[in-house]
């Protein structure tokens, strides 16, 4: 478990050089999208769309994998006595 803190320094410095990816990203593209729905409409900038598409897409994956790491440890525990194998 020694190895734990200089894991915990690099995933530090990867999100910190990420986020100032994502600022600079932002600021280079200051042009406005505008979203036109059947009960809506809005205009956001493109940094802000890319930022809102990729929480959605880290969420979704998260989730899929929690779900998917869910049906492997239900499929990997052993029955008991009340459940048929």
């Amino acid at each position: 478990m020694q190895d734990a803190p200089p894991m915990r320094a690099l995933i530090a410095i990867l999100v910190v050089a990420f986020l100032i990816l994502g600022v600079v990203f932002g600021a280079l593209n200051p042009q406005r999208i505008h979203y036109d729905f059947l009960f809506a409409h809005f205009e956001i900038s493109k940094g802000v769309a890319l930022l809102i598409a990729l929480v959605i897409g880290w969420l979704l994956g998260g989730a899929l994998c929690w779900a998917g790491s869910g049906l492997t440890r239900r499929s990997r525990r052993k029955p008991t006595d009340g459940e048929r194998a």
